[in-house]
């Protein structure tokens, strides 16, 4: 037979017994009785019995296992079924005689094994498909008699075992299924369970970069080009952004109680505080820095802006503390403990509930999506339809979100995702607010009397008609809606007092939604002198007008819940006599209360003030597309997480949780941002990667804040008093036996100012790198040093300290400049009775600094803020167009260690080949043990303990850079920060007075210094 056939016979019989076989050559019993009864001396015959048994047994296709390992082609032939040849050897292999019962009990056994294979399918094929074409009826796969009667018994078996074995097909089959909105909104509520979705997830998730973040799934950055697009937005336009995963938390209860343990928690040292009078009336928002309690300047928890609830006649006040996700725990947590809240209230229990019995609701339904839905099913109005989960729905039912004090009655509550808050910035602010959102009408009794009332659909909007029916509450909302009126006359949200706070009733704005997106644009007719805008100006918003119907939890869920669906609103346009004309819902019109909040841009410094001001919009749950889109319309554009943390970089203020590195969220976010860039260092080949070891970077991907104010602190106590105010230079400053700044101290040679290039290669040992004092002996390993700790450093945020410094750094261009300016601003000049007493406070301590470079260059995250030495600043004064010096090269120390760990590493796996011989072998062992000390040597890093981080490099590093880019708005390089309080203080005081505040910069992958003026903004 040919290869096919033979292939084609062996998948035929994979399934048949290893007990019969077929024979060599047929004999005279056509079953091959020889074999049945072979004669003791026949041993030909027992070789061929055995040598067909093996070639039935396996299933296997390989030919050598049908054949025995020395036949030839002929042989094969003649052996694979008896049919070739079979005639010419018959004689030979006749048995004389045989045994009836042997050979009866070997017939038997064969009959039975035939009629078993007869009976079990062979293949997978249905009983209808083993007809032939021509007999094949469609109706056969689900009509048994249409078959044959000797098959219709088999295929009633096989549909009956179909049923059984039928897997669950899935509830929700072809794509008109999926996009049923039952479905969809069912599927959408599954997918929000671990990361919550803001009510613009859809929107976003179609035009920007998900990411997901602090427990929520947020848009990063758009997908189309938008960099420069969203900075004019910002500057001259308008950009919008969904600050909606803003965590609220509210405080109720008496006013003494509230400012007495919220006292505790914050100071008066670093501005603000919850008892300023401006904030308490509810006027204007407030910001500031909380701590733990009672523990000013350490253990920060974060920031956070507050807003008080205008005062209504009686001691109980109501508080909103907005906080960043990331902080939301820990700042919860210390309330509570204040507060002494640790029961949950009962009374907001209800809540909660609800929404579980909506989500067991939503299972059911989701359960019975695979059925035929038919009328019987809808059972008229009792079908429950499924609902999206709107607010914090992902929250655990049996989980508080309401804590009261037994003692003093306070309640604290969480409110996310129960308030939302849009962001708008820009000048034309005020242009999108009064064109998107328009005052609600007045609704009186008299007007619901005619026809309105036996409606039910006025239920809607009861709340408000109960509030028209008061005349002081009326006269109110008309006050708020006529200021709302003169925000059209004010060029920039800046004019507008900081922090302001209006509060509004607006009408549904998807009634005035235009058939095209336009661009709102500011009325030139109200920029005339009008002395209300002046008023406004000066004055600001009153205490009266702060007041807004979303403090009230009954009214917020009256709004959620009777909101006009997109269908019945779309439904009501398709009736208009004039398609397109403007929609008049009259009373049944929803009344939306809203919260707006003026944020002031940029305050500090003197170049670009109110930069990216802008409004907040705090709405109640629900209406989130319903506000989004009309500002769509309007012309605004989108931002996303990093156009917020641009913003912020453009105004020179810290971004949370970036730039909080003395708080527990900003210690996370530092490690997790050191884990992604050492796993992108790690995927690049080591010719591929810069070698910081070379390039005397000791932490390329972490900044080292504890051994940064570790070392200068014992820099200052070995030196004790090195600062001397008579010497303005760093040569006259020395300590014991050595300059503080001098490169000598490092076995440095640096390179000649002149070329600017580095001829000398620096060596640094391992005996050269450590400090002198031994302190450092319990510094621990890369990934475990003890910046971690909210103990090792603080965050210095006095104002007045901060302003102290401001002016010492402040960049001087005249003959006694500075000392006019210090009597201006009422500070100290730099001496050491002023800056002693500071260093003594605050040993290890944090300043946060902005940096504008002199020159070109581009500052990079992580980068080195250095001192410049005297021979820098020297050649600065003679060449305008210096760039700076150079850092030479550093020996990599680690180079030998990390080729002795490959070859290490090449010997653990030639052993392991060789399992037998490495435990015959214990000299083995210790090899593997060696390895193993150095498994974290990586190429390029540096793998020990870090040495002292000042004084490694040629120039001494005073901080790091936690961003930096080219700014837009400078148009150089700018980078933000921090520096050492006593590395500030050291530099300030050595530098000569027309060359204060100069310092260097060096990214951590390049060996050139760039000029950078350092800057401290309050």
């Amino acid at each position: 037979m040919s290869g096919a056939r033979e292939k084609k016979r062996a998948k035929k019989m994979r399934n048949q017994p290893a007990s019969v076989t077929l024979p060599a050559e047929p004999g005279p019993f056509g079953g091959g009785g020889s074999r049945a009864c072979p004669t003791p001396g026949d041993v030909r015959s027992e070789q061929q019995q055995q040598k067909f048994s093996n070639q039935s047994s396996g299933p296997s296709y390989r030919k050598d296992q049908y054949f025995s390992k020395g036949q030839s082609r002929g042989e094969r032939g003649r052996g694979r079924g008896g049919w070739q040849g079979g005639h010419q050897s018959a004689s030979e292999e006749m048995p004389k005689y045989i045994t009836v019962s042997a050979f009866a009990q070997a017939r038997a056994a064969e009959i039975s094994a035939m009629l078993k294979a007869v009976s079990q399918k062979s293949s997978n094929s249905l009983v209808f498909q083993t007809l032939p074409r021509h007999m094949r009826r469609r109706a056969m796969s689900h009509n048994v008699k249409r078959l044959p009667r000797r098959l219709q018994e088999m295929a009633r078996k096989e549909a009956e075992k179909a049923v059984h074995q039928k897997k669950e097909q899935s509830k929700t089959k072809c794509r008109k299924a999926r996009r049923r909105h039952i479905n969809l909104v069912a599927e959408f509520n599954h997918r929000q369970r671990k990361n919550i979705w803001l009510e613009t997830h859809i929107w976003h998730a179609k035009r920007f970069h998900m990411v997901k973040k602090w427990g929520y799934c947020l848009g990063n950055s758009p997908t189309e080009k938008s960099y420069r697009a969203c900075y004019r937005a910002m500057t001259k336009q308008c950009l919008l952004q969904d600050l909606s995963y803003y965590c609220c938390l509210e405080l109720k209860g008496k006013e003494n109680e509230l400012l007495k343990q919220l006292a505790r928690i914050c100071s008066t040292d670093t501005g603000l505080t919850f008892q300023e009078a401006s904030c308490l009336s509810g006027r204007f928002e407030g910001s500031l820095n909380l701590y733990r309690a009672d523990r000013y300047p350490e253990d920060t928890l974060g920031p956070v802006t507050f807003i008080w609830k205008p005062r209504d006649g009686s001691d109980n006040r109501q508080l909103w503390i907005w906080v960043h996700p990331a902080l939301k725990q820990d700042i919860l947590r210390e309330l509570k403990a204040i507060f002494q809240c640790s029961e949950p209230e009962e009374i907001c229990i209800s809540e909660p509930v609800t929404t579980s019995v909506q989500e067991e609701k939503q299972v059911e339904v989701v359960t019975s999506l695979g059925n035929k839905r038919k009328k019987e099913d809808k059972e008229g109005e009792k079908a429950v339809p499924v609902k999206k989960i709107i607010g914090d729905g992902t929250r655990d039912p049996f989980q508080s979100y309401s804590w009261i004090s037994r003692t003093t009655g306070i309640v604290i509550s969480d409110r996310s995702m129960e308030i939302l808050r849009y962001r708008l910035i820009g000048p034309l602010s005020h242009s999108i607010l009064t064109e998107t959102l328009k005052a609600a009408s007045v609704q009186t009794v008299r007007k619901l009397t005619l026809h309105e009332m036996a409606d039910s659909e006025t239920e809607l909007n009861n709340w408000w008609v109960e509030n028209c029916k008061d005349s002081e509450k009326v006269s109110l909302h008309q006050c708020q809606s006529a200021i709302f009126e003169l925000l059209e006359g004010m060029s920039s949200p800046s004019d507008m007092p900081p922090g302001t706070i209006l509060g509004l009733t607006v009408g549904d704005p998807r009634v005035n939604l235009p058939k095209k997106k336009t661009k709102a644009m500011p009325d030139v007719e109200k920029y005339q002198d009008n002395d209300k805008v002046r008023q406004l100006y000066l004055k600001g918003v009153p205490a009266d007008c702060a007041h807004s119907f979303i403090w009230d939890h009954d009214i917020c869920k009256n709004v959620t819940e009777n909101k006009i669906s997109e269908q019945d609103l779309n439904h009501m346009r398709a009736q208009l006599l004039v398609p397109g004309s403007h929609l008049d819902l009259g009373p049944c019109e929803s009344k939306i209360p809203i919260l707006l909040v003026q944020q002031p841009g940029k305050m500090a410094g003197e170049d670009r003030p109110g930069w990216g001001s802008g409004w907040d919009i705090c709405l109640p749950k629900g209406w989130g597309m319903a506000f989004w889109i009309p500002f769509i319309y309007r012309g605004v554009r989108v931002g996303g997480l990093q156009e917020a943390l641009k913003h912020s970089e453009y105004q020179r203020t810290p971004h949370t949780p970036n730039d909080f590195p003395d708080c527990q969220a900003g210690m996370q976010f530092a490690k997790e941002l050191e884990a992604s860039l050492l796993e992108k260092f790690k995927r690049r080949p080591p010719a591929k990667r810069a070698n910081y070891v070379k390039l005397g970077t000791l932490s390329p991907f972490i900044c080292p804040w504890g051994q940064l104010t570790k070392n200068w602190e014992e820099r200052m106590k070995a030196s004790g008093g090195f600062l001397c105010p008579s010497s303005p230079h760093p040569d006259c400053c020395t300590t014991e036996g050595q300059t503080l700044c001098d490169p000598k101290a490092e076995a440095v040679r640096e390179a000649s100012p002149e070329n600017g290039e580095a001829e000398e290669t620096m060596e640094i040992t391992s005996s050269e790198g450590t400090l002198k004092t031994e302190d450092l002996t319990s510094t621990q390993d890369f990934g475990e040093r003890d910046e971690t700790k909210t103990s090792d450093f603080i965050v210095l945020r006095s104002e007045k300290l901060l302003m102290q410094l401001s002016a010492w750094c402040y960049p001087t261009a005249g003959k006694d400049r500075r000392i006019r300016l210090i009597s201006r601003l009422g500070q100290k000049e730099m001496t050491e009775d002023v800056f002693l007493p500071i260093l003594m406070s605050y040993p290890r301590a944090l300043v946060w600094v902005n940096l504008s470079l002199l020159r070109k260059g581009n500052p990079e995250l992580h980068a080195m803020i250095c001192i410049p030495t005297e021979d820098d600043l020297l050649h600065l004064s003679k060449d305008k167009l210096f760039c700076g010096p150079q850092e030479p090269k550093h020996r990599d120390i680690f180079k030998d260690k990390v080729q002795k760990q490959k070859e290490e590493k090449k010997k653990k796996k030639k052993k392991k080949d060789n399992v037998k011989s490495l435990e015959c072998d214990p000299a083995g062992i210790p090899d593997v043990k060696a390895t193993e000390d150095h498994e974290d040597l990586i190429l390029g890093l540096w793998s020990d303990a870090l040495p002292d981080v000042t004084s490694h490099c040629s120039r001494t590093v005073l901080g790091y850079v936690t961003r930096g880019d080219f700014s837009l708005a400078v148009g150089c390089g700018e980078a933000l920060g921090f520096v050492s309080l006593t590395g500030l203080i050291y530099m300030l005081h050595n530098q000569p007075a027309d060359k204060k505040g100069l310092v260097l910069l060096r990214t951590p992958a390049s060996l050139q210094y760039r000029f950078a003026r350092l800057n401290i903004e309050v």
